[in-house]
């Protein structure tokens, strides 16, 4: 009997240990940027977003300004300025990238979104409210963040096919929402800010649920700010003033976290956008009070043989 129940301790013990290692860590892996109106220099970077090609595409708002980079910081080029007409900005915030490549950009105080080419080329622009952040559907459509409280969404062209959300903290209202994602099963997640929670609904704003409160503990939020989804359904939120990634399960159950505030290599100031790859093997962090780009890379699980060894010894 002793030994039938050594035996189902080390089992035991040995499933918690690959439980622990099985889903690894993110870790820093580089960054770019600093203060300034250069070429891959930042004056309040608001919005970061990956093309399917795996150029990064950058809202450099209070230069009113669209910049781009290979996934490792290198600049490619750039387009925009302060003004009205087409192709420029009166701060370009969070920014999204369709399939087909098409850039979509809030034009926040132009009261407009706008897209372009890859490269910058202005293909069309419509009519909306204060638009803070966008995001492309698997579908095409457009989903945005508009006015104070509400989510809009188009199609490709800009015309409306839906809109909920209203001013308040019940389920469907909102206080200042700041980003939105749409998962590959077509529900549509908000960054609820002002409220401190992340909400989910059917991709027409039936309510489906919600998660988070004011708080520094795990599913606790200090301003989620940005929220992004990948195809396995996982959820990602940074903090603005939390300084840190939160992920989660599709309904809301925590996974890790990651940073802290700071300036240094893996810290944030202030965040306020993220965007992971479709290989989700990297994010991408606007660190926006620190006038950068940051991104990290996924570490797998690393279960030695010795690992298993030493578990065992301890039940000889």
């Amino acid at each position: 009997m002793k030994k039938l129940m050594s035996g189902l301790a080390v089992a035991a013990a040995l499933t918690a240990l690959a439980a622990m290692c099985a889903w690894g860590e993110w870790v820093y892996e580089g960054k770019w940027g600093r203060s300034g109106s250069g070429n891959g220099e930042f004056t309040w970077v608001t919005g970061v977003a990956l093309a399917p090609n795996g150029i990064v595409y950058v809202a450099d708002t209070k230069a009113h300004r669209v910049q781009y980079f290979t996934l490792t910081g290198s600049f490619l080029g750039k387009w925009g300025k302060e003004g009205f007409g087409n192709g420029e900005f009166r701060q370009p915030c969070g920014l999204d990238v369709a399939a087909n490549g098409y850039v979509y950009v809030p034009d926040l105080y132009n009261l407009r979104i706008q897209y372009f080419t890859p490269k910058g080329s202005f293909l069309g622009k419509w009519r909306c409210n204060y638009v803070r952040a966008v995001d492309v559907a698997p579908n095409g459509n457009i989903y945005a963040v508009v006015d104070a409280g509400m989510i809009h969404y188009y199609t490709p062209s800009g015309s409306l096919l839906g809109e909920w959300g209203r001013h308040g903290s019940g389920n469907g209202e909102f206080i200042y929402p700041n980003d939105v994602a749409v998962a590959a099963n077509g529900n549509v997640y908000v960054a609820d800010w002002g409220n401190e929670r992340i909400q989910y609904f059917t991709a027409e704003g039936s309510f489906l649920g919600k998660w988070g409160s004011f708080g520094t503990g795990p599913g606790q939020f200090n301003k989620p700010a940005g929220v992004d989804v990948v195809s396995d359904g996982t959820v990602f939120v940074v903090e603005a003033l939390g300084c840190r990634v939160q992920y989660f399960t599709p309904t809301g159950s925590f996974l890790g976290e990651f940073g802290s505030y700071g300036r240094g290599n893996g810290e944030f100031n202030f965040p306020l956008s993220l965007a992971v790859t479709p290989n989700q093997k990297r994010i991408y962090v606007c660190d926006t009070s620190n006038s950068r780009i940051q991104y990290f890379r996924w570490s797998p699980p690393a279960v030695s043989p010795a690992s298993f060894g030493r578990v065992k010894a301890l039940f000889r």
